[in-house]
This record gives structure tokens, C-alpha cells and sequence, in this order.
């Protein structure tokens, strides 16, 4: 081992480990292991704000057995890494919704689910609904319905799996992130 070789061991070691990290997340198999963990470890914390929660909890039953699939609903956002977005979301709401997503660590998703939270539903023209990408949460996974069928969730976490193993956790968590992190001024919208 040469001299610049050897440097990384005495050097900085949070230098080293940025290195090793890109070293390593540059290797294919790696990657297919890491993406392979992050879809079948998919936390929640929904976001329940409507009707929609009823069907959540559906889905958490033993019939669907979302368990199986590694989708298992906690409460703290810090240990979670995907945002179910169940309802209608109003200004007020819409803070939580950006505090909870900002607590979240990387990569992390978001799943919207019911007519309420895809576009306003029978709201749609009020003056108090805010939609997730006015406030900067990029929506990965839409599922239709009002309420939606507990066979339309899960068939929207297999999707949200699907996507994870294909395309890559960290390329679809960045890559799909349109917007800055910038605070939102909640009086402004529409």
C-alpha cells in the first residue's frame, strides 16, 4: 500500500467514510440489496385527516396482512419513511403535513390516497384545501377511490415497491423531488 493509499486510514474519518460509502454505493449488488430492503421496509405514519383512515385500518387487518409485506404503520415520523396522505388537508393541516415530512428520514415517499387528498374532492373549490404538492411533498403513488377499497391500498404499496426496486430508492426519492425545501408561506395558497 502506497503512501496516498494509506492516507485514508489516518486521515479524517468522516472523510473516509464518505468515501467508502461512494465506493460502495456504486456497486451494483449493493444497490439491489439496498433497494430490496427499503421496499419491503416501508413505515407509515398515516396522515389521517378523513374518511379515509376507515380503509387504512381495513387494510391493516388480517385479511390483507400488510405485515408480510414489510408495511408496518408506526407512530413517530423519525422512524418512518413513507407519508400516507388519507383525506382532505386543509391550511392548518397542511403544517403538520410539512413538519411530519420534514422529520422524515431519507429517502422517504409519499402516498396519496382517496378523491380528497388527489384533488379536493367535493371540496375542490373551497378556499381552505391545499393539495400535498403545493407544499412541497412530491407524491409518489396516487390511489383513486372515495373512499378507496382496501384491494386499491394494497395494490398501491405493491406499486410503491414495484417502483423501489426498479428504478432505485435514492433515484426515486431525489429524482422525483421537484421541489426545494423552502418554507411555505400557508396564508399565500390559492
Amino acid at each position: 500500500m502506497s503512501k496516498q493509499n494509506g492516507r485514508i486510514l489516518v486521515g479524517n474519518l468522516d472523510e473516509s467514510a464518505k468515501k467508502a460509502r461512494d465506493f460502495l454505493m456504486n456497486k451494483w449488488p449493493i444497490n439491489d440489496v439496498l433497494d430490496w430492503a427499503i421496499a419491503f421496509s416501508l413505515w407509515p405514519p398515516h396522515f389521517t385527516t378523513s374518511c379515509c383512515g376507515c380503509e387504512f385500518g381495513a387494510v391493516a387487518g388480517p385479511r390483507f396482512d400488510p405485515e408480510r409485506y414489510g408495511f408496518l404503520p408506526f407512530v413517530s415520523a423519525r422512524q418512518t419513511n413513507i407519508l400516507v396522505i388519507e383525506g382532505t388537508m386543509t391550511r392548518k393541516m397542511a403544517r403538520a403535513a410539512r413538519i411530519v415530512w420534514e422529520q422524515m428520514p431519507e429517502p422517504k415517499f409519499a402516498m396519496v390516497m382517496g378523491a380528497c387528498a388527489m384533488d379536493g374532492g367535493i371540496f375542490w373549490n373551497s378556499y381552505n384545501i391545499v393539495l400535498a404538492e403545493e407544499i412541497g411533498i412530491p407524491v409518489h403513488v396516487y390511489i383513486p377511490g372515495c373512499p378507496p377499497r382496501p384491494e386499491a391500498i394494497a395494490r398501491g404499496i405493491l406499486e410503491l415497491q414495484r417502483k423501489i426496486r426498479e428504478g432505485g430508492a435514492f433515484n426515486i426519492a431525489l429524482s422525483e423531488s421537484k421541489f426545494e425545501q423552502k418554507p411555505v408561506d400557508f396564508y399565500k395558497l390559492k
